[in-house]
């Protein structure tokens, strides 16, 4: 890792998407690098809108973004800077470069540039513009150009990453980039560098897809006698087939994956450990995050998106939630299911939490869960009496847990539930298997459940024992 030139209370990250879309998956692992390697350093976190491709533009794209970061908890500094409303600025720096012999009008048409890269790429060369060193005399006056920069021809650009080490460039793979369109817009390499100098930016940590265009960006550096910010460059993620991650592995935004049922701190713990590693610690709180993330200890090496990891750490924070968090986060998802959560229906969900939790790796796994919870009786939707349990003995077995639960008293906990059943189970001198299975198929007409102690006290006394009724009348 190169010796960072940078105090720590220095320290200036920022994220800088593009508003063509959701946060998805990689966008939101580097904005959280970049937020934690602020936060850790006492530094600031800026977020930056690379909106200058207006045609592509699309303002619910940059809500989704700013919704996306909220969810997962990355605050930022400041407000978000629109790099299109600093496009006079671009122009300004585009122009200082021409006006000191570093940059030149190019006259070519597109076409002509279209057919000058083909034949370059055919060739191996770099594109030459004949404009490059033309005389300024002969150009023509009421023709279009754009305004390549001048990069060197020979020797080497040199980057040094905090991640990849350090990476030369030959010169001559570099041709001269336009840095402003013949419609006076500027373009991607320029307007970054002048916005992350304007914003004080000191680290960049954003996917090695953009190391091609760190090597352009260092030699806009280099040209205008300003020190480069420390890249660290972030092998993307893949597929868990090590293929280029695409939607069918999981490349989705992170509104995608809240609506499957993921806690934001379980997808932020997931992501901090997606390239990143301290020891073999997969639990990692925020809190413990900050304190260790460095960039030193980035993977150089592609990580793969895994679902049943990210399941098993949701299940982790699912499981830490308070009961009440356990409620609030599940409402949406049953209510989803078309289940009305009135004062009854509510009740029993507060009551089964501590127990439902460890059943849901997503909270979406709410709606399997608890659906023993708000069963209609037969009784309610026909005005007849369930069937009969079908098994020897069961309509004996069913009145007479009836008959030893009606104290209200054994209801405050399901162990005291358990406890009587144990005993009544010891009277009748049976198995508790055959208390229990007849017993739960009244109470839950064969949905998943937990423990059967756990089903009584998560319906309560007054509906658990009306269900065994059904079956007995």
């Amino acid at each position: 890792m190169p010796q960072d030139p940078h105090a720590p209370s220095a320290i200036v990250t920022r994220f800088a998407p593009s508003p063509t879309g959701y946060l998805h998956i990689g966008g939101a692992r580097t904005a959280l690098f970049n937020w934690l390697y602020a936060r850790g350093c006492g530094g600031k976190f800026l977020l930056r809108i690379e909106d200058t491709d207006r045609a592509r533009h699309n303002e619910a794209a940059v809500e989704a973004i700013l919704d996306g970061l909220k969810w997962l908890g990355l605050d930022w500094d400041g407000d978000p800077v629109s790099q299109y409303a600093n496009r006079a600025r671009h122009v300004e720096i585009a122009e200082q470069l021409l006006g000191a012999g570093k940059a030149y009008r190019c006259y070519m048409t597109p076409e002509e540039s279209t057919k000058a890269r083909d034949a370059a790429k055919a060739s191996g060369a770099r594109l030459e513009s004949p404009w490059r060193d033309a005389d300024p005399a002969t150009a023509p006056g009421d023709k279009p150009f754009a305004i390549r920069f001048k990069a060197p021809l020979d020797g080497v650009t040199k980057i040094t990453d905090a991640v990849q080490g350090s990476v030369s460039f030959p010169n001559k793979a570099l041709d001269d980039l336009i840095i402003l369109r013949s419609d006076g817009g500027p373009t991607y390499n320029l307007a970054v560098v002048v916005d992350d100098h304007d914003m004080n930016v000191t680290h960049i940590v954003r996917g090695d897809d953009h190391l091609n265009n760190a090597a352009r960006q260092q030699q806009i550096y280099d040209a205008l006698g300003w020190p480069a910010p420390v890249f660290a460059h972030v092998p993307l993620i893949h597929g868990s087939d090590g293929a280029k991650l695409s939607k069918r592995h999981g490349a989705l935004g992170v509104e995608a994956y809240r609506d499957m049922g993921y806690l934001p701190e379980a997808l932020s713990n997931y992501l901090v450990r997606l390239g990143w590693s301290h020891g073999d610690d997969e639990i990692i709180p925020r809190e413990k995050a900050v304190e260790w993330f460095d960039l030193g200890a980035i993977n150089k090496s592609p990580s793969r998106l895994d679902l049943d990891k990210l399941n098993h750490i949701n299940a982790h924070y699912i499981n830490e939630l308070t009961d009440d968090d356990f409620v609030r986060w599940t409402t949406p998802f049953i209510e989803s299911a078309g289940v009305n959560l009135d004062t009854e229906n509510m009740a029993r969900l507060t009551r089964s939490a501590a127990f439902l939790k460890s059943r849901c790796a997503t909270l979406a796994d709410i709606t399997k869960a608890s659906a023993f919870l708000f069963l209609a009786r037969p009784l309610e939707i026909t005005g007849k009496a369930a069937k009969p349990l079908k098994k020897d003995g069961a309509r004996e077995i069913l009145s007479a847990v009836h008959d030893t639960l009606k104290d209200e008293s054994l209801w405050l906990t399901p162990e005291s539930l358990d406890k009587r059943l144990q005993a009544l189970a010891a009277e009748k001198d049976v198995g508790f298997g055959q208390i229990g299975q007849p017993v739960r198929a009244a109470l839950t007409a064969g949905h998943p459940s937990p423990g059967l102690s756990e089903v009584l006290y998560g319906l309560g006394h007054a509906e658990a024992l009306a269900r065994i009724s059904d079956h007995i009348c």
